[in-house]
This record gives C-alpha cells, structure tokens and sequence, in this order.
C-alpha cells in the first residue's frame, strides 16, 4: 500500500510541479546530460568499412544504455525506499518522472512562437519553431508555422507527456526513464541519412514500439478533451479514422489527425502529408486551444488509465514484488 501511495503522490507532484515550473536549463536538466552522453558516443559507433558493425556498435549501445539507467534507478530508489522510508522514494520519484515530461516546456516554446508571430516576426517565429521540429523551418510562412508548432503539440502530447507516463503506471520511476532514453536515442540517432541509419536503426524501431499504444490511447483521450473543451470531436474522431496512416511515423498520425479535426484545420508539412480539412484557418487561437487539449488529454490520461493500472498491480502484488518487499 505505501509503494502505491508513494507512485500517486509522485504522480501528483510531478504533473503540477512541470504546469508550474517547467524544466530547469539545460545546464541543470539530467535528459540533457543524457544527450552529452549520446553524443559523446556517436562518433565512436560509426565504422566507414561496414554497415553491419554499424548496426551491431547501435544495438549493443542502445541495449546497454537502457540497461544500464533502468537498474540504476530501480535500485536506487529501492535504498532510497528502505533508508528514507515513504517520504524519500516520493521526492525521489516525483524528479524522475518530472524529468521525463515536457509539458510547461512545450508550452513555452509555442508561446514564443506566438509573441514572434503577433509582431509579424516570422524570423525569430521560425527559430523558435526549429527548436522542436526537425524540419527545415527557413522558409516556412505563417501558415505553416503555425501548422508545424500544433503538430508538434500533438506530438508532444504522446511522447512528452503519455508515453513516459504509460511506462510509469508499469514500472515506476525507472519505467518512465527507460522511455526518456529511447525517445531520446531516437530523437538524436534516428535519422535516414547515410551517417545515422546504421546506428539508429534499433532506436527508431523502439521509440516506434514504445508509442504504439500511447499514441493510440492519447488520441482517443484527445477526443474526449475536445468534447469537454468544447471544440470539434465528431471532426476529430472522423479526420482521426480518415488521416491517422498519412504520415510516414506508425504513430505521429494519430495525435495529429486528432488535434486537426478537433481544432477544424489542416496541418501540412510540405512534400510530405496533409491531415484535416480547412474549414477554419490556422491561426494564434488555435496553436492555444492545442495546448489547452494536450494540457487536459494528460489530466484525462492520469485519472482514466494510470491511476487505476497503479490500483490493480498494487491488488495482484506486482509493486511489492517489483519493490521487493
């Protein structure tokens, strides 16, 4: 019972410690410690006379980096449980999990794109937007600005926000930093061209492993948020049934067919995909109405799905074993 309370209580503090302060700099933030890690290592994963070693270098590198974090943390916060008792393994596990989520932090990126954008500045607009899209953002009008930062929202609804949850509600603290570190692997590896696709071969096919089913209830939950929001849900379930398999990703479609149906707009990259339908314009307002969905789809998801999963295993005796108390 006091593992279960412990996982709520961190819950709690981790959801409405990231609505109220967001992340630390970079300086201070352990995923971008992470990042150093990664990139320190990059060079060294590559091999110019074989394809195949590449490969081999990603895999054992990307095994041994989720390996490695996942026993740390687990066993650190079981010491931390039997030392410090009730108290410790909260604040313990509130800063894991507050650290695996993005959810103030989105919003602020996509508050200054909006500033940029009310004084016409789509200069500065773009360069807030490149960074959190991986798009080239030069040459972007208003238009599509808005429509890659209300992507981004949605994505970022499922793998800022859903997906280290989800991992949460199974495994605790090391379950949700298990998730940061292959989102991260593939956010930094994971590319097509000719340097990264041997290396990042394994974390792509994680990371998509990893959202396949967070990304499939966020969207459902999206639906409901825009019920309860007032916006569109019969469009959004209808665009979400129609657009979800458009984009390249097994998964991104599903939050964004979502969130373009939900707000009436069509979101377009370029070359790319289109999602939606325009019967309204993209616009300030709606990059606003996305952030106040994404915010309630995390609400919905802790209350609909975490928070009775932490109940069950807690009856079937998985935290105590999991604890092993």
């Amino acid at each position: 019972m006091m593992i279960m309370e412990s996982l709520f209580s961190s819950l709690l503090g981790a959801i409405f410690g990231d609505f109220l302060f967001g992340d630390p700099s970079n300086k201070y933030h352990p995923v971008a410690w992470l990042g150093k890690l990664i990139l320190f290592f990059i060079p060294k994963l590559k091999d110019s006379h074989s394809a195949k070693k590449e490969r081999s270098k990603g895999v054992v590198f990307t095994a041994a980096l989720i390996i490695i974090f996942s026993l740390v943390i687990h066993f650190t916060a079981i010491l931390i449980f039997y030392l410090l008792g009730v108290v410790g393994i909260i604040i313990f596990s509130t800063l894991i999990l507050k650290i695996t989520i993005a959810i103030k932090e989105m919003e602020k990126h996509t508050n200054r794109i909006i500033a940029a954008l009310k004084i016409n500045n789509l200069e500065d607009a773009r360069y807030h937007l490149s960074m959190i899209v991986r798009r080239n953002t030069k040459n972007l009008d208003e238009k599509h600005i808005i429509s890659a930062a209300i992507e981004c929202i949605s994505e970022s609804t499922v793998d800022g926000i859903v997906s280290p949850i989800f991992y949460y509600s199974f495994f605790g603290p090391s379950g949700a930093f298990i998730y940061r570190i292959i989102n991260t692997l593939d956010s930094m590896i994971a590319y097509k061209d000719n340097y990264y696709e041997n290396i990042g071969w394994m974390s792509a096919r994680l990371d998509t492993i990893a959202n396949y089913i967070p990304a499939r209830i966020a969207a459902i939950l999206m639906i409901f948020a825009a019920k309860i929001i007032g916006v569109d849900w019969k469009n959004s379930l209808h665009i979400l049934c129609r657009d979800h398999d458009k984009t390249f990703s097994t998964n991104a479609g599903y939050p964004m067919a979502t969130m373009a149906g939900a707000l009436r707009i069509r979101l377009e990259k370029i070359g790319h995909y289109s999602l939606g339908i325009d019967y309204e314009l993209a616009s300030i307002g709606k990059c606003r109405t996305a952030i106040s969905i994404m915010k309630l789809t995390t609400i919905l998801f802790c209350l609909v799905f975490t928070i009775p999963l932490i109940v069950i295993l807690d009856l079937i005796g998985w935290w105590r074993l999991l604890f092993g108390l």
